[in-house]
């Protein structure tokens, strides 16, 4: 039960006045007291009885709500907590580099839990900005150490997450910052590629594979005859030059169909350096070939093509760019990429589908063209 305590009054029980106790003038005068969930009796003692009856109504609301939070508990430093929550959570290893990366820039590493304050999560934020960082990786940084507030939050050592309206840089639209290559450079880029490279081009232009998910592509993998590629792995640094195998990110375990021109050229790769099976390509020891290498065969085959600027991932954008421009709706788009749901998709291409704009133009001009007797030609234009 609730109470408040008057450390400096008692009330005679044969009188009922009250009279000076022990204590009377020593210390703060009034201890309200209740019992936590836990059936703790938790205290505190202020000097004014309308200070000691609004935390006492407040502790006892935030039981109510279940917001209830130790005020003990928060004597956790955010190091602490991330040191001990980190080891409970089931993450790949890429995941977890990103997350010490982030838990480790915070300035506020020995900071209480319950002495953290907005203030610390925005002096955080604008020290990055500061120092030039991107404003994805802020938004990402952010992302991964709200992670850990949140997680606090739900252990009851914080009442709230006081990175919730915090501002962060705003970051560029997807139709400013994505890069489309033209076919005309990606064209380019195949042919100054060496034999044994030209492949890896292709699978990430023509079929939108990862770098990760192209370099860790087996012959079994490809069935030639249905025309298809089952993606199961990818390749991740493994640090020293080494390479680590892995499921897809975001479980993108998928199945693409393959245009008939990139099984030949598939095909006369295996033919001509793998006969055997195995990897489709190969780095070191036989192995996957390493970010690093990949990467360094990429410059090397643009700067041959005289095409400066594109980033092998743009191959991923110009195959989605493709479909669309083929009529491909949301879902089918997210099934060739791999992308954990539709709504990844359209965050990422939503800019190069037709607008309803587009669409209802379009439409509006084959009525006219239907009632009118005309022929609509591939641009769209009408002619008798």
């Amino acid at each position: 039960m609730a109470s408040i305590q008057d450390r400096w009054r008692r009330r005679d029980p044969a009188t009922g006045r009250l009279v000076p106790t022990e204590l009377d003038g020593k210390g703060l005068r009034y201890r309200p007291q209740f019992r936590d969930p836990s059936g703790r009796q938790i205290m505190k003692a202020f000097a004014l009885k309308r200070d000691a009856q609004r935390w006492l109504d407040d502790q006892t609301a935030h039981i109510a709500r279940g917001t209830y939070v130790d005020p003990g508990a928060g004597r956790t430093t955010f190091a602490e907590f991330y040191a001990d929550w980190s080891r409970r959570q089931v993450w790949a290893p890429g995941t977890v580099l990103a997350m010490n990366l982030a838990a480790g820039s915070v300035p506020f590493p020995d900071v209480p839990l319950r002495s953290l304050r907005r203030s610390h999560v925005e002096g955080w934020v604008k020290a990055m900005v500061n120092r030039g960082l991107a404003p994805g990786t802020v938004h990402t940084r952010m992302n991964n150490v709200r992670a850990v507030l949140r997680g606090a939050v739900a252990d009851k050592l914080m009442a709230s997450d006081p990175s919730v309206g915090v501002a962060l840089p705003r970051r560029r639209r997807a139709a400013a910052a994505m890069t489309l290559p033209t076919a005309a450079q990606v064209g380019g880029v195949l042919q100054a590629a060496d034999d044994a490279f030209r492949p890896f081009v292709a699978l990430c232009a023509f079929a939108g594979l990862r770098l990760g998910e192209a370099a860790a592509v087996q012959v079994e993998d490809i069935d030639f005859l249905r025309r298809t590629l089952t993606v199961t792995r990818q390749v991740q640094r493994g640090g020293a030059g080494r390479v680590e195998l892995r499921p897809p990110k975001y479980g993108s375990e998928r199945v693409v169909f393959l245009a008939p021109g990139l099984v030949d050229i598939l095909a006369a790769h295996v033919a001509a350096f793998c006969p055997g099976g195995g990897w489709l390509f190969t780095g070191e020891a036989g192995q996957p070939p390493h970010q690093n290498t990949v990467g360094y065969r990429w410059r090397t085959s643009t700067a041959a093509a005289g095409i400066a600027g594109l980033r092998l991932h743009d191959l991923r954008h110009f195959y989605a760019s493709g479909l669309i421009a083929a009529g491909c709706d949301v879902v089918t788009v997210q099934r060739a990429l791999g992308h954990a749901s539709a709504t990844t998709t359209l965050n990422t291409y939503s800019h190069l589908w037709p607008s309803a704009e587009d669409r209802t133009r379009t439409a509006a001009q084959a009525l006219l063209a239907d009632s009118c007797g005309l022929s609509v030609d591939w641009e769209g234009s009408t002619s008798r």
